[in-house]
């Protein structure tokens, strides 16, 4: 078993990030096998809370999370990830994106989810969430589908983060 890798992670506006990612298949278990502590890893160094395979430019309908509750890890392992049922009920969270370093904004999501998934043994689950993990779930699906947090905000405020960050990148660069 070799050393789990931290990957590159793609920054907005990489156009990848905007391609919806396609369903895993039988026929990628090995390379999920591979990928998955490959994404922990990226996740875990970043620091992170989620990570979508889209984000390190692989498109494929992975995801993984660990919420670190009482600062224990609490892997979990979306494969082809889907919401069966939302709340009416709204809330809104602060939210962050790898590939969006350092940008924060509020998004309103419902407020309860269920979502359909395979585990990394390709047993068949659902998952009922609130609160945090209920936002980071629907987060990284958008993901899935080529969604990033700022899509869910005015254009205006999408336009402000995106040169904010594109100032950072720019400064960084320089640096």
């Amino acid at each position: 078993m070799s050393e789990a890798k931290i990957l590159p992670i793609l920054i907005a506006p990489d156009r990848r990030l905007k391609q919806r990612a396609r369903p895993v298949t039988e026929a990628d278990r090995a390379e999920i096998e591979r990928l998955i502590p490959d994404l922990f890893a990226t996740m875990y160094a970043a620091p992170g809370i989620g990570l979508a395979a889209p984000q390190v430019g692989i498109g494929l309908r992975l995801a993984v999370i660990d919420l670190r509750p009482e600062e224990r890890p609490a892997p979990i392992v979306l494969v082809n990830p889907k919401v069966v049922a939302a709340s009416a009920e709204l809330a809104t969270h602060e939210e962050g994106c790898l590939s969006l370093p350092n940008q924060y904004a509020d998004v309103t999501r419902p407020a309860r989810v269920k979502v359909a998934y395979t585990d990394e043994k390709g047993h068949e689950r659902t998952l009922e969430a609130e609160g945090l993990l209920a936002a980071c779930l629907q987060h990284e699906i958008d993901h899935l589908d080529g969604i990033l947090f700022i899509d869910h905000l005015s254009p205006l405020k999408r336009n402000m983060i995106l040169r904010r960050l594109a100032k950072e990148q720019r400064l960084k660069a320089a640096s």
